[in-house]
Order: structure tokens, then C-alpha cells, then sequence
């Protein structure tokens, strides 16, 4: 279906998405749209294809078949590091964090800024590294008394404000964060929720993987759900109720007699 001239083009779309490992199918033809500004959310049980998802087009892995484009230009990306390059900022579970380095040195990891560029004998600028990451943390909310402590001393909650701070900080395109608050109690789930909520107000796009479903209803527009390598549904969230979110997940409910809302493509 073409787009509407009222239409915003998608910040992020996938046609075809597929990857298999011998036989073992993981992921089979996944169409997926974010649009600008929009909160989406990935359901499913564990298998589902959720991470073969995330790790595709975040350049972790190559589909067998598919293709990706931001902003309407096809990309392809072959790591990690191409799809940040092009604006893509992931916060996996295990957050990428050097726990024995500070705050701002967290931040700029693999990122440092430089007084003079000699490889390994770069002189870092510590004092800019320092007053942007108080920039990237008053931005997304997040509160860190000393910037200077090594992450090995904070809390699991902390941790996490500071990986999200650094892809909200970074981020060009979009964010994904990969089941944010699982290792949480109530009240850092709490605090990493408001900063979530927070890129919603600054319409920064964001993609959650969350078994969490209070908080997939709390926080997105848009709900995927993944059911045996393939996106079975897309919902949005004001307009279904975790029920049948439950349902298409297990198999309970069939998708074919939901009515579907179509997917637009240029």
C-alpha cells in the first residue's frame, strides 16, 4: 500500500527478513514499520525469533534474504558498528559497560574524544568527555552524584540509566533496548520507565523487547508479537488489551481472525 502524502515515511522498515540455520528456521519473511517518533514493542515467548530479530538488523548477523531501510534508503549493515554508524543504538542485557572505568569514559567507549590522535598514544579530553556526559545524562534524567565513580560500585539500575543515556546521547536514528529492566527491582524499573517515557516526549524512536507486558502497555504505541520465527500481529496498544496479547503468544488465539492492520510500504 503506497504512502499517503500525509503519511510520514518509516524511520525504520524491514520487508522480508529471513534467517535460517540449516534447518532450523529462526526468523521467516518478517515485515516490520516503525514510524517517526513511534514506541514500538517485541513480544513473544523465548524462541519466538525476538533476538534473531534484534541481531539482524542491528549487523550481529546477516539474513539469509530481506532487506532494511532508515528513512526510506536501503542499508546494509555488516556489524554492529555500520548500524551505529547509521544512527542505530542498541542497550543488549548485557549492556556493554566497563565496570572499572568512570561515568564519562563509559559513555565515550570506543568513542573517546581526543586533544591529539596518536593511535594508541591518543591524549584523551577528558574535561570534554566529562561536560558532555553531563549533557547526555540532564537530557535523558538520569541522576549520577559522582560522575567520577567507577560503574563496579553502582547498582544495577544505574548501570542500566547510564548504557541508555549513552544510545539516547548517540542515537541518530532510532534506539532498541533489549529487556531493559529484567534484572531490576520495583523501584530502578521504575526510574528506567520515566527515562523511557522521557524519549517519548523528545520523539526519539525507540524498539523494546520486554516479556514484561505491564510495561509494553505502559510505554508503547505499537505492539509486535513473534510467535515460531515469524511476526504473527502488529497492535496498536490503545486498541487491543494483554489478553489477546497473551493469546497470540501461546497460539491460544489465531492471528488470521484478528483484524490486521496493514503495514504501509512506499
Amino acid at each position: 500500500m503506497a504512502l499517503s502524502t500525509n503519511t510520514p515515511r518509516p524511520v525504520l522498515e524491514i520487508s522480508g527478513l529471513t534467517k535460517h540455520y540449516g534447518g532450523v528456521k529462526a526468523l521467516t519473511d518478517a515485515q516490520f514499520s516503525l514510524a517517526p517518533g513511534e514506541h514500538a514493542a517485541i513480544v513473544g515467548d523465548n524462541g519466538a525469533g525476538k533476538s534473531t530479530f534484534v541481531r539482524l538488523i542491528t549487523g550481529a548477523e546477516q539474513p539469509n534474504s530481506g532487506s532494511i531501510a532508515l528513512d526510506g534508503q536501503p542499508v546494509h549493515f555488516d556489524s554492529p558498528l555500520d548500524a551505529r554508524e547509521q544512527g542505530i543504538e542498541t542497550v543488549y542485557q548485557t549492556l556493554a559497560l566497563a565496570e572499572d572505568l568512570d561515568v564519562p569514559a563509559n559513555i565515550f567507549l570506543g568513542r573517546e574524544l581526543t586533544w591529539l590522535s596518536l593511535g594508541p598514544l591518543s591524549i584523551l579530553n577528558h574535561k570534554a568527555m566529562r561536560a558532555r556526559s553531563v549533557e547526555m545524562l540532564s537530557t535523558t534524567g538520569v541522576k549520577i552524584q559522582d560522575l567520577s565513580e567507577s560503574l563496579r560500585g553502582m547498582s544495577g539500575g544505574q548501570r542500566q540509566c547510564v548504557a541508555i543515556a549513552r544510545a539516547a546521547g548517540f542515537a541518530k536514528k532510532l534506539i532498541i533496548l533489549d529487556e531493559p529492566t529484567a534484572a531490576l527491582g520495583v523501584q530502578e524499573t521504575a526510574r528506567v520507565e520515566q527515562i523511557i517515557k522521557g524519549l517519548k516526549a523528545r520523539g526519539v524512536p525507540l524498539i523494546i523487547i520486554s516479556h514484561n507486558l505491564r510495561q509494553v502497555f505502559d510505554l508503547v504505541d505499537r505492539i509486535w508479537v513473534f510467535r515460531q520465527g515469524r511476526i504473527i500481529a502488529n497492535l496498536e496498544t490503545r486498541h487491543t488489551h494483554p489478553e489477546q496479547i497473551v493469546g497470540l503468544i501461546t497460539g491460544a488465539i489465531d492471528p488470521a481472525r484478528l483484524v490486521r492492520e496493514p503495514v504501509a510500504t512506499p
